[in-house]
């Protein structure tokens, strides 16, 4: 099945009272997201991953310790990546379920303590890539970094909230900035019913 760009489950202006203007998703979702549709689609076309689900292509293309990671996986992964993100935030943000809220706090101590953790794998990971919150695989919650575009469907893991920390993705609104970003990511963009939804 051919890659597909998913449409922002919101207007392209609806999240600049929040943090993230209108120019930043006009660039990052019609864009760079696309990009990464239209070279997967270039790049799966005549071969064993034509029609196959994005999460299969990731899942099998992903090479343990590569340097660089072939084109294929790049683009699925960065597809995958963005269709979530999307998702996992919302105009204002929202209110956090109380499920979520025990589950947070059972595993880092209080939302708080999780916050920051968060904070600090994004702020930490060196170059471009990612900061998630998954469910690892013995069900326990855990915060991760991951490069580039891997994402926790390599390691098997369950992904509830992840931030992109491409520079690509907040050099407009926060500049170098990358840490303002991301506690405002925290504070004011993201949709916790999508996460708790993931639980």
């Amino acid at each position: 099945m051919a890659f597909e760009l998913p449409d922002l489950p919101y207007a392209h202006d609806a999240l600049a009272a929040s943090g993230m203007s209108q120019e930043t998703l006009e660039y990052h979702h019609d864009i760079h997201h696309k990009a990464y549709v239209d070279n997967g689609n270039k790049a799966i076309a005549g071969t064993e991953w034509e029609g196959k689900s994005v999460e299969d292509i990731v899942k099998g293309t992903y090479q343990a310790g590569a340097v660089a990671q072939n084109g294929i996986f790049n683009n699925a992964s960065q597809h995958w990546n963005h269709s979530q993100f999307w998702e996992m935030m919302a105009p204002g943000g929202t209110g956090m379920p109380g499920e979520l809220e025990k589950a947070l706090t059972d595993s880092f101590g209080s939302v708080d303590k999780f916050k920051e953790e968060f904070a600090a794998a994004g702020a930490g990971q060196f170059g471009s890539g990612w900061a998630w919150l998954v469910k690892d695989t013995d069900g326990g919650l855990k915060v991760t970094k991951t490069e580039n575009g891997v994402n926790p469907l390599c390691f098997g893991q369950t992904a509830l909230l992840g931030c992109d920390v491409w520079e690509h993705s907040y050099y407009i609104d926060f500049r170098n900035k990358r840490p303002v970003y991301l506690q405002n990511f925290l504070d004011n963009l993201v949709n916790w019913e999508n996460v708790a939804s993931r639980l």
